[in-house]
């Protein structure tokens, strides 16, 4: 229970600060368009802060902590959606400083993205049935 209560923190603080890094490397570039920063303060409320606490639900509710799965998406998750965070924010600072990248780069950045998004869903879809098993194995 404190590991899942301490990840939420850490993505609570780290999601605080996104969203003052967002406002505050706008202004300072005079950037008015659309960018990918803007949706990482709230991919880390939700897929960080809210999954965590939701965790921490369920531990008091089931057996989850406990369970294997549960333990291999706790892993993978926290490898992978970190990993989606920092591409997101260096995608959004491409487009704030309105850099021109090569072609090569860009495909190294939306590779590493979309394999990151990857391991996100796979962790999901491992929660899912971990969830499912235990709250199967309660009634």
């Amino acid at each position: 229970m404190k590991k899942v209560m301490n990840t939420a923190i850490v993505y609570f603080v780290l999601a605080m600060s996104s969203g003052v890094f967002y406002r505050e490397i706008t202004k300072l570039n005079d950037f008015m368009g659309q960018t990918v920063l803007a949706v990482v303060h709230t991919h880390l409320f939700a897929l960080g802060t809210g999954l965590f606490l939701l965790m921490a639900v369920l531990f008091k509710l089931t057996h989850l902590e406990e369970n294997k799965l549960y333990k291999k998406f706790y892993l993978l998750y926290n490898i992978s959606f970190p990993l989606m965070i920092v591409m997101m924010v260096v995608r959004g600072m491409i487009q704030v400083q309105q850099r021109a990248i090569s072609t090569s780069m860009d495909a190294m950045i939306s590779g590493i993205a979309g394999l990151s998004h990857i391991g996100v869903a796979v962790a999901l879809l491992m929660v899912l049935l971990a969830i499912k098993k235990e709250m199967l194995n309660e009634m």
